[in-house]
């Protein structure tokens, strides 16, 4: 794991040593994603899946499901005019979107290649198998925390709330009224509760008293 860490490490710093991400971009962004993948798979297969693991867990699905609700809310904005349900398998902006989430293959198998904005939306959003949606980010975040030790009572009682929360929002939400309420204010409320989670986490595991560790 760490050997996998440390060559991808060295790999994105000799790269930008050598300006290859301005002389061929796409090559450059291909080694880093398969080197995250190399390291994903390498930890998941070799560590014990103890509280060291469910650390690592918690923090890959908060800040992918944070990631994700960026750059949703950014491609949305950016073409908005097109309408939620237009038909858009003539815009490879769409297929960009899908593919910079790994998530072109699945959402196929799920919708065919029609390439509707609101199924995107629904597929990186509210899919239940999709390792890159929002909601099954959610539901890792979820299983992460129940399983780590318990922390001061009020910080930990508190972040199973908020974790139980954004949840139970994603599992009860449905792609229409998401997007006739709007997918702007949404994303952004979820973002506010990844916030607070993120919180909750150093309030409960990082950022508390020196007498709670010693057994005061």
């Amino acid at each position: 794991m760490w050997e996998q860490l440390n060559r991808l490490f060295l790999a994105v710093r000799g790269a930008a040593g050598e300006d290859q991400w301005e002389s061929d971009p796409h090559e450059f962004l291909k080694m880093v994603r398969e080197g995250a993948h190399l390291f994903q798979g390498i930890t998941d297969s070799t560590i014990n899946h103890d509280q060291g693991w469910r650390f690592i867990e918690l923090g890959r699905y908060l800040e992918r499901a944070g990631a994700l609700a960026v750059l949703l809310d950014v491609h949305f904005e950016m073409f908005a005019d097109l309408g939620p349900s237009s038909e858009l398998s003539e815009h490879l902006e769409w297929v960009g979107l899908l593919k910079s989430c790994s998530a072109f293959e699945g959402y196929c198998k799920v919708y065919t290649a029609d390439l509707r904005a609101d199924r995107v939306a629904e597929f990186l959003l509210l899919n239940t198998v999709f390792p890159h949606s929002i909601r099954f980010c959610m539901e890792r975040i979820q299983s992460a925390v129940r399983s780590l030790p318990e922390g001061s009572q009020k910080a930990t009682a508190r972040l199973g709330r908020l974790t139980g929360r954004l949840r139970a929002a994603l599992s009860f939400s449905n792609i229409e009224e998401i997007m006739s309420a709007g997918l702007h204010p949404w994303l952004d409320n979820v973002r506010r509760q990844l916030e607070q989670i993120h919180v909750g986490i150093r309030e409960a595991y990082v950022d508390y008293p020196i007498e709670r560790s010693v057994g005061a």
